[in-house]
């Protein structure tokens, strides 16, 4: 006579690797942040950003898009846009609301 399957341990084992690979999805997009300089950005302009591209019916920019980033992946253009708070590359942003010098 067969073992029965133990359907509840695969229930939970597909769960958690569903959940990793959530997880790998968040640490991906936010490398993807900082490696672009998109980091530098305050949170609500990059999120008011991201949702207009989400919202963008224009099939010439989504493409126009599409081909920096195809081109970003390739290396063609992996310098990341210029910081301009005065915050050095890798800095940590000022906390307590400090102003910068």
């Amino acid at each position: 006579m067969r073992k029965p399957k133990d359907f509840d341990s695969e229930l939970k084992a597909l769960a958690d690797k569903a959940k990793a690979i959530k997880e790998r999805r968040v640490r991906q997009l936010g490398e993807l942040v900082a490696a672009t300089g998109a980091d530098a950005l305050d949170p609500d302009l990059l999120a008011g950003a991201l949702l207009h591209a989400v919202a963008s019916k224009d099939a010439a920019t989504k493409e126009g898009w599409r081909k920096a980033g195809a081109a970003f992946f390739q290396g063609k253009a992996r310098q990341p846009a210029p910081r301009s708070d005065g915050q050095p590359e890798g800095a940590h942003p000022l906390q307590g609301g400090a102003a910068p010098r």
